[in-house]
């Protein structure tokens, strides 16, 4: 475990000094992350961001997302994408954290233990492992280490996991393998290499800043 745990801070100091510390959106309170992160399942930023700004701008409160007619929730969601699902899946779990907590507020999750707060989350339909690691990360700065579609594909190319470890496996077993202070860095910048070099069909591996460290990339280059 020790040479894998090197390995895996050697991918975080490379693509420290490719693409340097970088900076995502200003955090959002735990509550509005959760909304967000939902709405961001199968679709982009972008479409992300008009359908969380389109929801805010109808709805002011969520105490008033949660009363809302589902018809209009879901119409106003709708450049997310899958609508039909968001709509309802967000207000059934504002719904349960109402019941459960008497308000809208999951900050309480801060004080509890790492594992007890990620089991909290993930209990609500919609809410995997990656939505739930997103808010302990970026709202509560909780060392959670979330993996995305480019995070699986880029630690399984240059060999940071196991060939056959499911998405699943994969959370728990890259937040053992990176130390936790690489967790907010390493994960954006793991990503944008994901999207900009390390792509699913055309990877550009000659460019790329771990292609010294990299099976895969060795091999496509020779």
């Amino acid at each position: 475990m020790s040479e894998i745990k090197e390995r895996a801070l050697d991918v975080h100091n490379r693509l420290m000094d490719k693409f340097g510390e970088p900076i995502w959106r200003n955090p959002l309170p735990a509550i509005d992350e959760l909304v967000s992160t939902i709405l961001s399942q199968n679709t982009n930023d972008v479409n992300r961001d008009r359908g969380f700004n389109n929801l805010r701008k109808n709805f002011p409160t969520w105490e008033e997302v949660r009363d809302a007619p589902e018809n209009e929730v879901i119409e106003a969601v709708r450049i997310a994408g899958l609508a039909n699902q968001k709509g309802p899946r967000i207000q059934k779990v504002l719904r349960q954290i109402s019941d459960e907590r008497g308000e809208l507020d999951i900050e309480f999750l801060k004080k509890m233990p790492l594992d007890e707060a990620h089991a909290w989350l993930t209990r609500f339909k919609g809410v995997g492992p990656k939505t739930a690691a997103i808010v302990l990360l970026f709202s509560l700065g909780m060392p959670s280490f979330p993996v995305d579609t480019h995070i699986y594909r880029v630690t399984g190319r240059i060999g940071l996991r196991p060939e056959k470890m499911t998405v699943e496996q994969a959370h728990p077993y890259l937040e053992e393998i990176f130390p936790p202070e690489t967790y907010y860095a390493g994960h954006l910048n793991i990503i944008r290499l994901g999207r900009e070099i390390c792509k699913a069909r055309k990877p550009e591996c000659t460019v790329c800043p771990l292609v010294e460290i990299c099976d895969f990339g060795k091999i496509q280059t020779h």
